[in-house]
């Protein structure tokens, strides 16, 4: 490994310990650890402090933080909390958003320097695997709010890479589409045999080894990860339908006590690894300088911030019945918020020719500011619902 990708690397985990720190200290301002993180990238990178810079080796460490925190959104599903009406919700939402988006993207198509198809998909994402430690730790994930919004965040990170995987990824939508159905099957076998009922014997000895260096649910996991991210790269499928995958099947896989520890110690080697390193990196490669360089890219940042709120909370009219009026906006700000997959689209986008690296940076710089801004305007919105008296109460003299 050369001498200088050390010295990223020193650079990134310096940024990476710093961050949470950081961020404990900001705790009056409502700033998502991982925008922290991207900032620090921002800052440490060839276009300020130039401490920093992207090489193979922390390229590919970078994608697989983001392929776990793929897989951990995969993991935070649990089919039979939102089966049934959310689902059903959630995925009539996608579909009307999918429409908004590729109107969007065929208006903005016009310009020449970007495909509708990038643009509309870029525009239906929600950022599952970012929202759920900001969700959990406001305690809003219990109640049918939170519910929802799992759904809706399962809906809009799924949906999207099955999407890229179908119209991206590939030259070919019919040989892909037979892929893609392979891929599903093979998925199911493996969820099916994951989730059969163990022996008591097997189960006390995965849970022995969960305190010992076996780890061996820990080197499972990792080894159904591994194998369903190796079997989309041999079906020419995106990565990260692998990893999202995975991440349901170790779910469905995992139960009790044990599925708690086990998701403890996945976030652990997650967050505390690889996933600093995809974000931070994310703002090393951050083309800040090409962005600030013409204005009316520049202005296009707001205008995609803006989109994104329109084009996922649009489908929040549907929630009319389901939810308290309160709960509508602070649900369609979660719905809004984007950030990972937008990276993956726009990167693809610019690498086949279908988007212009000014408007990719746009987009992803509106990812960020969606996660800084989304997150705290719906728990404020939240918050502020809770502790509204009801209509019919009768506040006292």
């Amino acid at each position: 490994m050369p001498e200088a990708t050390f010295d990223t690397l020193l650079v990134v985990f310096i940024a990476a310990a710093i961050t949470p720190v950081l961020a404990r200290w900001l705790k009056g301002v409502p700033v998502p650890a991982v925008v922290l993180e991207i900032a620090a990238g921002v800052l440490i990178g060839p276009e300020v402090l130039g401490l920093a810079s992207e090489d193979a080796v922390t390229k590919d460490l970078a994608n697989f933080g983001l392929s776990l925190l793929i897989f951990l959104a995969g993991y935070e599903v649990n089919p039979a909390r939102i089966r049934g009406r959310p689902l059903r919700f959630a995925a009539g939402g996608w579909l009307i958003s999918l429409a908004a988006g590729l109107g969007i993207g065929a208006l903005l198509a016009r310009s020449g320097n970007v495909s509708a198809l990038v643009v509309g998909l870029a525009l239906t994402t929600t950022a599952l695997g970012t929202l759920v430690p900001i969700l959990r730790d406001a305690g809003v994930l219990g109640d049918r709010f939170g519910t929802h919004a799992l759904a809706i965040g399962t809906i809009g990170e799924f949906a999207p890479i099955v999407a890229i995987a179908l119209l991206l990824s590939g030259d070919n939508p019919g040989r892909t589409g037979l892929l893609l159905l392979a891929f599903v099957a093979v998925t199911l076998i493996v969820a099916l045999l994951a989730s059969r009922p163990r022996s008591p014997a097997a189960m006390r000895f995965l849970g022995e080894s969960l305190h010992t260096t076996g780890q061996l649910p820990v080197r499972l996991a990792m080894l159904i990860l591994v194998s369903l991210i190796w079997l989309t790269l041999e079906f020419g499928l995106d990565v990260l339908l692998g990893a999202f995958a995975a991440g349901m099947v170790i779910r469905l896989a995992s139960s009790g006590e044990q599925a708690s520890e086990l998701g403890s110690k996945l976030e652990g080697i997650g967050f505390g690894f690889f996933i600093p390193i995809f974000f931070v990196m994310t703002g090393v490669t951050f083309d800040i300088e090409g962005l600030l360089a013409d204005t009316q890219d520049l202005l296009l940042l707001p205008l995609f911030l803006i989109l994104f709120f329109l084009v996922r909370g649009l489908p929040i009219l549907l929630y009319r019945s389901e939810l308290e009026r309160p709960d509508l906006v602070p649900l369609a700000f979660v719905s809004a918020t984007a950030l990972p997959l937008v990276v993956v689209i726009t990167e693809i986008g610019v690498s086949t020719g279908r988007m212009a690296p000014s408007l990719a940076t746009a987009l992803v710089g509106a990812g960020m500011l969606s996660v800084v801004l989304f997150p705290a305007l719906a728990l404020r919105l939240k918050a502020r619902s809770t502790q509204r008296p009801p209509a019919d109460t009768v506040t006292p003299p």
